[in-house]
């Protein structure tokens, strides 16, 4: 990989590599505890993916009570809630307003800047980082530097891909923050799993998380994956909106929530289904496949469908029937079309139970890298409370890295942030006994 006679390009007290929320929150703890930090990242300017998802409207954290904000860590729970039990989401609002940054709950829950976006604030970030309060240490950021691992087996010595050059590096202390493998054009490519794995780190494998589905393509279409053609050119990018979807896999765990999502060109994607991703995920991994019942009208009981379905309609078409008495027009009413035969779209019964619990089969998640965020990374086992590396002393991970998902919300924003300052102030600890000033 690297010249094994080459010298070491520089030696640093702390060295963070990745420039997303976690490696940021990282640096700012350890900045502000008077240590000098340097920090890598191969892209050309920091916070990228951060950016990007904030482009809609920057979802910073969410305001729900802290007990039930924990819950939404799977089986991750338990050691995401310790870091959260430091710095929560009251924490991230604070830390925002210290920033000059002010935020506002919406009507979901969900907190975000009053204005909404994500470059105001990570503007602000970067210029305390540069220029911090009295008694920090202004963090030094080097760009366009890739990692590509250590010099050898058991070397210190990290090696970066530089703008004409190829870079060692020896620090004290060393946080990893290099992303899961969603987003890679952004930098997060899971490059970092081998790595990792050839110096006894236990990984789990990456898989995605917030993401969408490829249906099972339908035996009366000819299609083993996907809609039928008609479907998926009427209505791809198209969204189900007021509705609900239930899911019970093969261990008996279930999902049961009202929301939206949209038709892709293939399957399905959006809020609503990334909600469920874990569940439905797993349960492909398991038996190959997994249903969800879409309720098409959670609203109305299956008796008051069953009756509007079964009212006289006279002359008119069945479209026009299920429009005027049910609402059911567009979309919806082309799923019906898509998923039932011609018997069961004219059986009353079975129409009106498939408008309250239409089967949708999905077959495959879709690749990772389109993927919100990912599952797997860094298993919980092999790092101590500090986030430290057990027999890799003076080696941290944060952020995605680790072996935890969560919906959007804020919830993966702010559990970044978190194991952000965890590994800061456990790098802290390492370095010097001396207390690690904490993050507003």
């Amino acid at each position: 990989m690297t010249d094994p006679g080459a010298r070491p390009s520089l030696t640093l007290d702390v060295a963070i590599i990745g420039g997303g929320p976690a490696g940021l929150m990282a640096a700012e703890v350890l900045s502000r505890a008077g240590l000098a930090v340097h920090l890598f990242d191969a892209m050309p300017s920091v916070g990228r993916k951060f950016l990007l998802a904030g482009k809609g409207g920057m979802n910073l954290t969410h305001a729900e009570p802290l007990e039930t904000f924990v819950t939404r860590y799977g089986t991750a729970q338990g050691r995401v809630a310790a870091l959260l039990q430091r710095w929560g989401p009251q924490a991230v609002r604070d830390w925002a307003a210290g920033l000059g940054v002010d935020t506002f709950v919406g009507t979901s829950n969900r907190v975000f800047p009053v204005d909404m976006k994500a470059a105001p604030l990570l503007r602000a970030w970067l210029q305390r980082l540069r220029h911090p309060p009295a008694g920090g240490v202004p963090v030094v950021f080097h760009m366009r530097h890739r990692w590509l691992g250590w010099a050898g087996p058991g070397s210190d010595t990290l090696v970066f891909d530089a703008p004409g050059a190829r870079v060692n590096v020896q620090s004290r202390a060393t946080v990893l923050a290099v992303g899961g493998a969603s987003w890679a054009r952004l930098g997060s490519d899971g490059a970092w799993q081998p790595w990792l794995q050839a110096e006894g780190v236990a990984v789990s494998p990456l898989r995605p998380s917030n993401c969408g589905f490829d249906v099972a393509g339908s035996v009366a279409h000819g299609l083993a994956r996907g809609w039928s053609a008609h479907f998926s050119e009427r209505f791809a990018g198209q969204p189900f909106k007021s509705v609900a979807i239930r899911a019970t896999d093969s261990l008996g765990h279930g999902f049961h929530r009202k929301g939206e999502f949209v038709a892709t060109t293939t399957g399905v994607e959006g809020s609503l289904i990334y909600a469920a991703s874990s569940l439905l995920r797993e349960e492909i991994a398991r038996n190959g496949q997994a249903t969800f019942e879409l309720d098409l009208l959670p609203d109305r009981s299956a008796d008051q469908v069953l009756a509007q379905v079964r009212h006289p309609r006279g002359s008119r078409s069945l479209s026009n029937h299920l429009k005027s008495r049910l609402g059911l027009d567009g979309i919806k009413m082309g799923l019906l079309h898509e998923v039932l035969d011609k018997d069961a779209i004219n059986d009353p019964l079975r129409l009106a139970t498939a408008i309250k619990a239409l089967p949708i089969t999905l077959c495959a998640a879709r690749p990772i890298d389109e993927a919100i965020s990912s599952a797997g990374g860094v298993r919980w086992e092999a790092v101590n409370n500090d986030l430290m590396v057990e027999g890799r002393p003076g080696l941290f991970v944060a952020g995605e890295m680790l072996d935890w998902e969560a919906p959007t919300g804020g919830y993966l924003l702010t559990a970044c942030l978190a194991s952000g300052v965890a590994a800061g102030e456990g790098v802290g600890r390492w370095i010097s006994p001396a207390p690690v000033a904490q993050a507003d």
